[in-house]
């Protein structure tokens, strides 16, 4: 008796995030505390997590583990926050943080470290800080100084990283994300796609992974509430406020479809993290659960 062939979605690993817990920050009273979050996101029947915030999860590597073990739990990715387009100056004060997460990562059997660009207005007062465009000058730094970090990440630690576009810093638009990739080295730069901020700043996901497949290493899955958006954007709300209105949205209820997404990333026929991240900063502390556990059934309904 033959078996049947699997299908490409079953080289894509679900997993859930302390973002989709209202995490934002390693400390914050608003927030709910960490063995909360391990024990909700292991009974919202996901295995795979990230770290969310340094310092939110234990930063011991054997506290860490055990309390992933014996929740069933494994560690997809670290996360860290960079402003590499400041140029040489900022590096090794981003190294510093880099390699304590690195450390932490590797350590926890992950492989990706999810680098997200920093923020050009502040995520939670709204304030600006530095121009929304960036020079010729600093993108050439943002590049080439990504690719110093690629190179010194997967050197020192084992590790891959997957820069993540996000609303209000300066790789989000179609644009700006199709200029960050064309000017990177794919060998030291893969792409960690989230599909919410993606829809945030008017990109077509589908679109991105059929032009740049070979450079898609990870995928956050979100949608984002399209009435909303339109209000926040044409107001010219600033991401952490615009969040608190509720514009990311529990799915299937907003877009992109994640049907879609998932399928194309699937006919690329390679190993792929897909993980949950609906931002929910602030939210109630029984809000996370339900969501979470209806958000999993629905990506069963879509074949992961």
């Amino acid at each position: 008796m033959t078996s049947m062939p699997s299908s490409p979605l079953s080289r894509v690993r679900v997993g859930s995030a302390p973002d989709s817990w209202g995490v934002w920050f390693p400390d914050d009273p608003a927030q709910v505390p960490w063995r909360r979050f391990l024990d909700e996101v292991a009974a919202a029947g996901y295995e795979w997590i990230e770290l969310g915030p340094y310092g939110y999860l234990p930063t011991d590597p054997v506290v860490l583990a055990e309390e992933t073990a014996r929740r069933g739990l494994k560690v997809s990715a670290g996360t860290v926050f960079t402003g590499l387009h400041h140029g040489p100056a900022v590096w090794e004060k981003t190294w510093e943080h880099v390699s304590s997460v690195a450390e932490l990562t590797r350590a926890t059997g992950a492989r990706h470290l999810v680098v997200i660009p920093s923020f050009w207005r502040d995520d939670r007062t709204g304030a600006v800080l530095e121009p929304a465009e960036l020079t010729p000058a600093q993108w050439r730094d943002l590049t080439g100084q990504t690719e110093r970090l690629g190179h010194e990440v997967r050197e020192r630690y084992g590790l891959t990283i997957v820069v993540h576009p996000h609303a209000d810093t300066h790789i989000d638009t179609e644009a700006h994300v199709t200029r960050f990739l064309d000017a990177t080295d794919p060998a030291l730069v893969s792409l960690c796609l989230d599909t919410g901020h993606y829809a945030y700043c008017g990109g077509d996901s589908v679109e991105l992974i059929e032009t740049y497949g070979e450079r898609l290493g990870y995928l956050h899955l979100k949608q984002v509430d399209p009435e909303i958006l339109a209000r926040v954007r044409a107001e010219g709300t600033p991401f952490g406020p615009a969040v608190a209105r509720g514009v990311m949205c529990e799915p299937p209820a907003g877009v992109p479809a994640l049907g879609p997404v998932l399928e194309a990333a699937a006919r690329l026929d390679t190993d792929l993290f897909a993980i949950v991240e609906q931002d929910m900063y602030p939210c109630a502390p029984d809000r996370p659960l339900p969501i979470a556990r209806r958000t999993r059934a629905f990506l069963r309904s879509c074949g992961v």
